[in-house]
């Protein structure tokens, strides 16, 4: 349980979760707990935070900075808002790591572990799981309105030039 010595002693990290929006209906309490599952870890540039194929039960949370994700060699996104999130897909779904992340310039992440979760109290282990996968779903939604609207850009532009090409 998060005490009043441990929060006293670790309240930049507190801050530094504060500025997470999927984290921000927590207490400072629940905070200070969460960092017992967790770690604030700082990367240089271009280096490896996530493997492609591997399996873990870590789920990153962007404080500052920048990541790149690369599926096949291939660079899809560059993640550089606060809170956001990678490495939940493969928390959900129990499945090898579908991508690699590398840090852009120096980044610092939050890494909570979902595994270490279970063994919270029973209040804050349920509190900490309905927050946490509510916030995944906010995300996977927003992620699926994205990739469903670059389709409909991709199948007009792809329309397009096959009109052309009959012409």
């Amino acid at each position: 349980m998060a005490d009043r010595t441990f929060l006293q002693e670790n309240q930049a990290s507190v801050q530094h979760l504060r500025s997470i929006p999927a984290l921000e209906k927590f207490t400072e309490k629940d905070l200070g707990e969460l960092l017992t599952v967790s770690r604030i870890e700082n990367y240089t540039d271009n280096e490896r935070i996530i493997e492609e194929n591997t399996t873990d039960s870590q789920v990153f949370y962007l404080i500052s900075g920048k990541v790149k994700v690369i599926k096949g060699g291939k660079e899809l996104v560059v993640l550089r808002r606060t809170g956001d999130v990678f490495g939940e897909i493969g928390v959900i779904t129990g499945i090898t790591r579908s991508a690699s992340v590398y840090a852009v310039g120096r980044t610092t992440c939050l890494s909570v572990n979902i595994a270490h979760i279970d063994h919270l109290s029973e209040a804050n282990r349920l509190t900490f799981k309905y927050l946490i996968y509510r916030s995944f779903a906010e995300i996977m939604a927003n992620r699926l309105k994205n990739t469903t609207d670059e389709l409909v850009r991709t199948r007009d532009r792809l329309e397009q030039l096959e009109q052309k090409e009959k012409m």
